[in-house]
């Protein structure tokens, strides 16, 4: 974002949180969104953006992710609609483009819900603590400051150990330590942090994730209170 003159935090903010809504007005797996904000994230760290041109750059970053992981992507024409025809059909196309050129058309990116499938994998949770991870992993895309400066293996294991504790009054299992090589303590600045993000997240001006997560496909995790305190640190 220090590269960028004409656009904050709080803008980048409104975008994902806008593209929460359009991925679930499409029914698009939760994997494409992951991956429009890593194509983003990447983008605008090479290239700076005009105000007016942000949502575009969002467009085309889910309509790459969705060619990418949908078996059904949605047509270029629905990703114009959207932007209530803000944008035409050929400035998207030219700004699919341009994001392909800059992020050199690498677009196999390691993403949290990557992590944390590997993680369940590991060490099988309930269906309740998944959808609360991934409740949790979707509050970090919102906010660039503090969680851009994360791996995403770091906040998917910040996620679970939360999402444990929450539920089961656990943490970070020994399988799980010995499998990703991090300790507690290696990941206390995330925990910490999306701790306080999942505090605030009632509050917070971005309300897209919270609402998704109220769905009772996802055990409506977004409604369950977070535990008052953090005793998980010796």
């Amino acid at each position: 974002m220090q590269k960028q003159p004409d656009i904050t935090n709080n803008m980048r903010a409104i975008l994902v949180d806008w593209l929460v809504e359009v991925g679930e007005e499409y029914k698009l797996q939760n994997e494409t969104l992951y991956l429009a904000v890593n194509y983003i994230d990447r983008f605008l760290s090479s290239m700076s953006v005009l105000r007016g041109k942000l949502q575009l750059v969002g467009t085309a970053a889910m309509l790459l992710a969705s060619k990418f992981e949908e078996i059904y992507p949605p047509e270029v024409a629905e990703f114009v609609y959207i932007t209530d025809d803000t944008y035409n059909k050929k400035q998207v196309l030219k700004m699919e483009h341009l994001v392909l050129k800059v992020l050199s058309f690498d677009l196999a990116a390691p993403t949290i819900i990557q992590y944390l499938n590997q993680y369940f994998r590991h060490q099988p949770v309930t269906s309740k603590v998944e959808s609360l991870c991934l409740f949790l992993g979707e509050l970090s895309l919102i906010d660039a400051d503090p969680f851009l400066r994360f791996l995403p293996s770091v906040v998917a294991a910040a996620a679970f150990v939360i999402a444990n504790y929450t539920v089961n009054e656990e943490t970070w299992p020994d399988s799980l330590a010995k499998f990703t090589g991090y300790n507690l303590e290696s990941l206390k600045p995330c925990i910490l942090d999306l701790y306080q993000t999942y505090l605030s997240a009632a509050s917070h001006q971005q309300q897209a994730v919270r609402e998704k997560y109220k769905n009772s496909k996802y055990h409506a995790v977004s409604t369950i209170e977070p535990p008052e305190s953090l005793s998980i640190f010796s």
